[in-house]
């Protein structure tokens, strides 16, 4: 990996108050400069700041990655994209749980006080537990969400041959653990001229061999340059899918969105998932997920800006 990769890797995990941000974009942006790319800033709601490399209303092709980080909670943000009702229901157990600590909170208020104060401090704790999951500590360690996709960008940009750099741009967005601010707001501002434009998100890429493309109804047409370009290489399996799959990230604004996600197949049930992030245990960083990830996304900006 090139130096900035590694510095980053090392000293900038964390990008989750204004000021840790601010430093990441300081970091990065004489960088790019260097490698030959304009680049700037552009703000959004909520106070998000994109980074805009390149010309995205003319590219033919985008690459995208949320640079912001999460809060460090107690239990993984555990995600299975191809077995959707075992992510539903993970999911609904963690909301029972918040209910359910909010109903003792409620109860417990409620007895020593009275029932209008009770439910008054169900709803507060419900609401503190939510703000928590998006306010609370910054997580210290985040190899895999989203380091790995930071660098995947920053690795790409590098490696491009510089006849193809004109027709390429890249985004890192900002406030993805919030609820998709940033790259919503970046797609309504530039949605005319994305309306055909491939739109690649790679979130989550270092940690597990089983390559996962999760596209779009629409971008279901890239199915054959995808494949061709991310052939599976060792002990690399990949998986384009367009029907019977939810990964929730940055993509799912684009009309030709395409999520990239590295996950892990369950020996006994061959369910592909995705485990770690949003904990301390995020520390997995495989460098040979971002090579593998960087060769294909070359072959395939040769194959898109050859058209």
């Amino acid at each position: 990996m090139t130096e900035l990769s590694e510095t980053l890797l090392r000293d900038y995990q964390v990008r989750k108050s204004v000021r840790q941000k601010q430093d990441f974009i300081a970091l990065i942006m004489p960088r790019i400069r260097e490698m030959g790319y304009e680049v700037k800033t552009e703000k959004g709601s909520f106070g998000s700041r994109n980074i805009l490399v390149g010309d995205p209303d003319r590219a033919k092709i985008l690459f995208t990655a949320h640079y912001d980080t999460c809060a460090r909670m107690f239990f993984p943000n555990f995600i299975t994209p191809k077995s959707i009702p075992i992510y539903l229901l993970y999911n609904i157990v963690v909301v029972l749980g918040f209910f359910l600590i909010s109903a003792a909170a409620g109860a417990l208020f409620g007895f020593l006080f009275s029932a209008a104060e009770g439910a008054l401090s169900a709803i507060l704790v419900c609401y503190l537990l939510l703000m928590f999951m998006i306010f609370g500590p910054a997580n210290r360690h985040t190899a895999n969400d989203n380091t790995s996709g930071v660098i995947t960008l920053l690795e790409l940009m590098a490696a491009l041959p510089p006849e193809k750099r004109r027709e390429v741009a890249f985004v890192f967005f900002d406030w993805e653990e919030a609820g998709l601010i940033g790259s919503s707001s970046f797609a309504g501002k530039h949605r005319k001229s994305l309306k055909n434009t491939p739109v690649i998100n790679f979130d989550c890429v270092s940690d597990g061999k089983a390559i996962l493309f999760a596209c779009s109804k629409k971008a279901g047409l890239l199915t054959d340059v995808l494949e061709d370009s991310f052939a599976p290489k060792g002990d690399y399996g990949v998986e384009v899918l367009s029907k019977g799959v939810f990964y929730p990230s940055d993509q799912m604004n684009f009309p030709l969105g395409v999520g990239v996600a590295a996950l892990k197949r369950g020996q006994r049930t061959g369910v592909l998932y995705m485990d770690k992030i949003h904990t301390d245990q995020d520390r997995i960083f495989c460098r040979d997920n971002i090579a593998f990830l960087v060769e294909g996304s070359v072959r395939l900006c040769g194959r898109i800006c050859a058209d």
